[in-house]
């Protein structure tokens, strides 16, 4: 408690004391009783009670969140010049008075929602687009007043400075700044350019009028039930357009893989029909030598044929019956033996 609020509590308890004295004297009086002894008591606690009454008065304790606009009759302009700072200040008694102002952070509200701004419904900031579409706007305003010009705003706003200034010029602001941008721009690309614009003639506005805007947040930003509904149906075209789009996809990719598993099978089967035509050709090949290497056997020993068919005949046989008509597959060799002539003997005529 402060030296001022306890000086006017014990000049309350004096001005109780001392009226409480009158009717102790009175009740006394009306039962024929002498009051001379009460009397000194009176006067002590109505001299108490005035003198405290007037330093209470005249002693004025600024908190350090406040700051105090001093009324005066002695001043010629009717106030000082200066605001009263936190601490214990003294004025002239029952011809000035003081008018406290806070210097503390405050919010102003303003949304949709029917609680929670400082006006009561539906507060939201209906604004229109350079397009031509209405939307609404959910914001605060995060400011205090300037120290500095605690003195101004008295005179010019009073404690109407909320009502009366924070609001109409908020409002004003957000619609002149929705006004230079299309809907689209309002909810995506443009929205922290927009929200900086008003930031910044919002702090001019309100520096020009004794206040500091410390922030302003755009909270939110909903349509029209006709705009909302026609960008519900373009995001639901969207979403078809793009499923589609993903259908068409998945189907190329399908195609592309058939055609390369198709391409792959085909490569397989000439892969496979190479190596085979190359076998062949290595059978051909080895074949060809083979008879070859026969063939340069038997030009080397034309008996050799002959000795290989008989070989393939059953052993024993001695006499082959073929038809009369009927040449020699192959000269057969004679099955008896010719006996060697003798030296100096001649041959037997036929």
């Amino acid at each position: 408690m402060n030296v001022a609020g306890l000086i006017q509590i014990l000049a309350t308890l004096s001005w109780i004391a001392f009226f409480g004295l009158i009717v102790i004297a009175v009740v006394q009086a009306s039962r024929g009783r002498g009051i001379k002894g009460a009397t000194p008591f009176v006067l002590v606690f109505l001299v108490l009670a005035i003198i405290l009454t007037v330093i209470g008065a005249g002693l004025v304790f600024i908190n350090p969140q406040e700051r105090g606009v001093v009324i005066s009759a002695v001043q010629p302009q009717g106030y000082r010049p200066m605001a009263l700072t936190p601490g214990l200040h003294w004025i002239i008694p029952f011809v000035e008075q003081v008018v406290r102002y806070p210097i503390s952070k405050q919010t102003y509200t303003m949304s949709v929602a029917p609680l929670e701004g400082q006006v009561q419904g539906d507060d939201s900031i209906a604004a229109r687009t350079s397009d031509g579409q209405e939307i609404f706007v959910d914001a605060s305003v995060l400011y205090a007043i300037d120290p500095k010009q605690v003195v101004q705003i008295h005179i010019t706003w009073q404690n109407r400075y909320t009502d009366e200034l924070v609001r109409p010029s908020a409002r004003g602001i957000v619609r002149d700044a929705v006004s230079q941008y299309g809907v689209e721009e309002v909810v995506t690309t443009k929205r922290d350019e927009m929200e900086k614009a008003i930031t910044d003639a919002m702090t001019e506005k309100f520096a020009e009028n004794g206040l500091i805007l410390y922030d302003f947040i755009l909270r939110n930003i909903t349509f029209s039930p006709e705009y909302a509904a026609s960008v519900e149906q373009k995001q639901i075209a969207e979403q078809q357009a793009k499923q589609a789009a993903f259908v068409v996809e998945q189907r190329r990719q399908e195609a592309q893989q058939a055609v390369e598993t198709a391409k792959g099978q085909a490569e397989s089967v000439k892969i496979k029909a190479q190596g085979e035509a190359d076998a062949r050709l290595i059978q051909a090949d080895a074949e060809a030598k083979a008879l070859q290497m026969i063939a340069d056997a038997l030009a080397g020993n034309t008996d050799l044929l002959t000795y290989q068919y008989i070989l393939k005949l059953a052993p024993g046989i001695q006499v082959m019956l073929v038809p009369n008509n009927a040449p020699y597959l192959l000269p057969l060799p004679t099955l008896e033996p010719t006996p060697t002539p003798e030296a100096g003997s001649q041959p037997a005529p036929h």
